[in-house]
């Protein structure tokens, strides 16, 4: 019975956090238009104008009105070159923007996978701790069913079992913020190859299995079954 309340009571939250992942603020064209200096680089990806204010002596890690420091602007464009060229002119891919989001969470958010290479390839780290909700690149993927992402940041180290401050790993995540179609199971599916760790429930003792068997998302039930038997 408690499971049962508990679980009536995390589907009347989800209403509340199913947009978690997606609270990200990417610049507005007036941003856009505005922006000067490395900020303008960064939005039009021109590695010559990087490069030029770099060696002019312009801050790398100098921020807008919303804390985004050129290198966020670059993600959230989807500019490639422009964010090998931010980071080697000195340019922290480990900085938060105001709501506490890095460039490797954006790029997953946006399923960008270009971008997160490029990120991941110069140097950024798939391991902070990021947003509000004290989560991770891989939870903000896997909440959204980014099935490639979360391969890719796995294979970039992710923490597995990361526990946010809802108290959902990536795997809960992919569970209860999910669609329970093909890219959610495929996320699943990565997770628990990679060894996930299928036992860990949320804050009421509710395990991933039995919040895929609630949910009734079979395809899941059938690999977190066979993960909790082994």
């Amino acid at each position: 019975m408690t499971q049962t309340f508990a679980l009536v009571g995390l589907i009347g939250f989800l209403a509340f956090s199913g947009s978690a992942a997606l609270a990200q603020t990417p610049p507005t064209p007036t941003e856009l238009s505005t922006y000067r200096g490395l900020h303008a680089a960064a939005a039009q990806d021109s590695v010559d104008d990087i490069r030029r204010l770099a060696r002019a002596g312009a801050d790398p890690n100098a921020r807008d009105g919303k804390g985004r420091t050129p290198l966020h602007v670059a993600a959230f464009q989807g500019h490639a070159a422009a964010i090998g060229a931010l980071i080697a002119a000195g340019a922290n891919p480990s900085l938060l923007d105001n709501q506490r989001y890095d460039a490797v969470t954006i790029a997953a958010v946006r399923d960008d996978m270009p971008t997160l290479k490029a990120l991941l390839a110069a140097g950024a780290s798939a391991k902070l701790v990021t947003s509000v909700y004290d989560g991770t690149a891989l939870i903000a993927a896997a909440h959204l069913g980014h099935d490639g992402i979360v391969r890719e940041l796995i294979r970039a180290g992710a923490p597995l079992d990361h526990v946010n401050n809802l108290g959902w790993t990536a795997l809960i995540e992919a569970v209860v913020l999910g669609d329970g179609g093909a890219r959610h199971t495929e996320t699943v599916r990565a997770l628990l190859a990679a060894g996930a760790d299928a036992r860990i429930p949320d804050r009421n003792g509710v395990t991933p299995l039995q919040l895929a068997q609630a949910r009734g998302y079979g395809g899941m039930v059938s690999l977190l079954r066979k993960a909790s038997d082994r």
